[in-house]
């Protein structure tokens, strides 16, 4: 197993996790609770002891439900990521809610879904615009010394929010996006977590797919698909990202692996990173991210990927303000 230190925690945890929001049924078609059970439970046998959930995957927790089926018996094998400050409202639209009283509602129903007295980690799955963060970060520490979460993490903060939460609560660990094309946190938040021993499980290895190597250049997205609203599916992006993909495709046939395995370890061997959250909702796509596990690229691979990113440029991923 590919395990790496926890924080401080004394924890360790797999390289690779697997995120259980595809298993949510709310952005994923054709979930099946059977095949989402099984491939939680493939894990064990694949060297993956990190899963990665959240009070709002799905709308009625189906993910942390999933997880305390597929675990019983052997919740004490897994440790678990979930996190608070997100729900759904009517019309599944999103409410962010930082507010102490809330966090503190939902990390306790989280427990219950979870069929557990404690989990091992705890993020702030969003700021609250409304709410100082350092108040929800006020309510995870006293969560923490009620016993309910053994550390805090945060997610997609910037680094004054970072700072600011990490001024009322230590943080174990943050979640960002990441990948080759998405880099931003390498210039701040990244080096500051390196600093001060926080660990960085970053969402999004492939891109929403887009790195998998997967999707041809005629893919044509169903209507409704949520990729469709990224610049990175689209027009010339959309070519120069192929054209990124038909190299890395080189790559992996000369190391023999699949293009997803290339760039998940590319990822979890970049500096500070401690795990990838990749999503999986069958059994036969955990296996295949966990297949990035346990070897290196070579120098020359590793200088080949240098050079496909170089030709690529910057890459637009997000939507013009």
């Amino acid at each position: 197993m590919d395990l790496r230190p926890l924080g401080a925690t004394g924890l360790k945890v797999s390289s690779v996790a697997l995120g259980c929001w595809p298993m949510a049924g709310m952005s994923s078609p054709g979930v099946v609770d059977a095949e989402s059970v099984a491939t939680i439970q493939a894990c064990f046998d694949l060297g993956i002891n990190f899963l990665d959930t959240a009070f709002a995957y799905g709308m009625e927790g189906e993910s942390e439900r999933l997880i305390a089926r597929a675990l019983a018996g052997r919740r004490g094998e897994m440790v678990i990521a979930s996190k608070g400050g997100i729900e759904w409202g009517e019309g599944r639209r999103q409410i962010i809610d930082g507010a102490p009283a809330t966090l503190r509602r939902q990390c306790e129903e989280s427990l219950r879904r979870l069929a557990t007295d404690r989990v091992e980690l705890y993020y702030l799955h969003a700021p609250d615009p409304r709410v100082p963060i350092g108040e929800s970060a006020g309510e995870i520490r006293r969560l923490i010394a009620e016993g309910k979460i053994l550390s805090a993490g945060v997610s997609n903060v910037n680094l004054p929010q970072l700072t600011a939460f990490a001024a009322e609560c230590p943080v174990t660990a943050f979640q960002p996006p990441y990948n080759m094309l998405q880099r931003d946190i390498e210039c701040d938040t990244l080096p500051w977590c390196r600093q001060h021993g926080a660990s960085v499980m970053v969402y999004w290895p492939l891109l929403k797919g887009l790195l998998a190597g997967h999707l041809s250049r005629d893919h044509v997205f169903a209507a409704g698909d949520s990729r469709l609203k990224y610049p990175m599916f689209q027009g010339e992006e959309w070519v120069k990202n192929q054209d990124l993909v038909d190299r890395l495709r080189e790559v992996a046939a000369d190391a023999g692996r699949s293009v997803a395995q290339v760039v998940i370890n590319w990822t979890i061997h970049q500096p500070g990173i401690t795990s990838a959250l990749c999503g999986a909702k069958r059994p036969d796509q955990i296996r295949d991210n966990a297949g990035a596990m346990g070897w290196r690229l070579t120098a020359e691979q590793q200088a080949r990927i240098d050079a496909a990113l170089a030709a690529r440029g910057t890459a637009i991923t997000r939507a013009p303000v």
